[in-house]
C-alpha cells in the first residue's frame, strides 16, 4: 500500500498558541451593543415569521426569504459580537458594513417612510456602535495585526 499511495506523513511540529488580546471596554460594549441588535433583528424576524404564517401575504415566498434574511443577519451579527467580544481580526468589518446598511435603513425609515419612532432609534443605535468601534481604545488591539 505505500508504494502505492506513500508512505504516511511525519505529523508537523504544533503550532505555538497565539497571544490573546484582551478586548478593551470599548471593544466590549460594542460587543454588547451588537449582541443586542442581533437578539432585536431576530425577534422581528419571528415576528415577521408569524406574521407570514397567520396572514395572507401577497407573496408567501417572498415574506418566507424576507423571514430567511432577518434570520441570518441576526445570526451574523450575533457571530461578529462574539468576536468582538474576543477582539477577533475579522468581526469588526462586517459589523461595520452592517452597521451602514441598518444606519441607510434607519434613516429611510425616519425621513422618507415618516416613521421616526422606528427610524432614530435605529440611527442611534448604528451611531453608537460606529462611536464605540471608532475610539483609540477598540482599535488599539487590531494595530499588532
Amino acid at each position: 500500500m505505500d508504494r502505492l499511495f506513500g508512505a504516511a506523513a511525519v505529523p508537523s511540529a504544533p503550532r505555538p498558541e497565539r497571544e490573546r488580546t484582551e478586548a478593551p471596554p470599548a471593544l466590549r460594549r460594542a460587543a454588547l451593543v451588537v449582541g443586542l441588535e442581533a437578539v432585536a433583528i431576530g425577534a422581528g424576524a419571528l415576528v415577521w415569521l408569524w406574521l407570514t404564517l397567520t396572514g395572507d401575504p401577497d407573496s408567501l415566498a417572498r415574506a418566507l426569504a424576507e423571514v430567511v434574511v432577518l434570520a441570518l443577519l441576526a445570526a451574523g451579527l450575533g457571530a461578529a459580537a462574539a468576536g468582538l467580544a474576543r477582539a477577533a481580526g475579522w468581526a469588526r468589518g462586517p459589523v461595520v458594513a452592517a452597521q451602514i446598511f441598518l444606519g441607510l435603513s434607519g434613516f429611510v425609515a425616519a425621513f422618507e417612510a415618516q416613521l421616526p419612532l422606528v427610524g432614530v432609534p435605529v440611527l442611534v443605535v448604528v451611531a453608537t456602535v460606529l462611536y464605540l468601534l471608532a475610539t483609540p481604545e477598540a482599535r488599539l488591539p487590531y494595530l499588532d495585526r
